[in-house]
């Protein structure tokens, strides 16, 4: 789940592109958990990053980078190579 900035509670849904270009204009990337401990990133992150990527650069946002934080540690998208 993501929970934005400033806001109280974890969203109950999974956020559309759109919705998620919100929190990269504060943070630059984006950020969020996998609660089963495992950050590998998972097609539908992929592809969710990918899909927000398209969106936001004709927009002039820069997608930095996403990150998946997990127990065994974290991982990022750019770092991978996948964005």
């Amino acid at each position: 789940m993501m929970q934005r900035k400033g806001h109280a509670g974890a969203r109950k849904t999974a956020p559309t592109p759109l919705r998620m270009i919100n929190d990269i204009g504060d943070m630059g990337g984006l950020v969020h958990n996998h609660p089963s401990g495992d950050p590998t990133p998972s097609q539908a992150d992929i592809q969710m990053t990918r899909a927000i990527v398209d969106i936001a650069g004709p927009l002039g946002i820069s997608v930095h980078d996403h990150i998946i934080v997990g127990r065994s540690g974290h991982a990022s998208l750019k770092g991978m190579r996948l964005i």
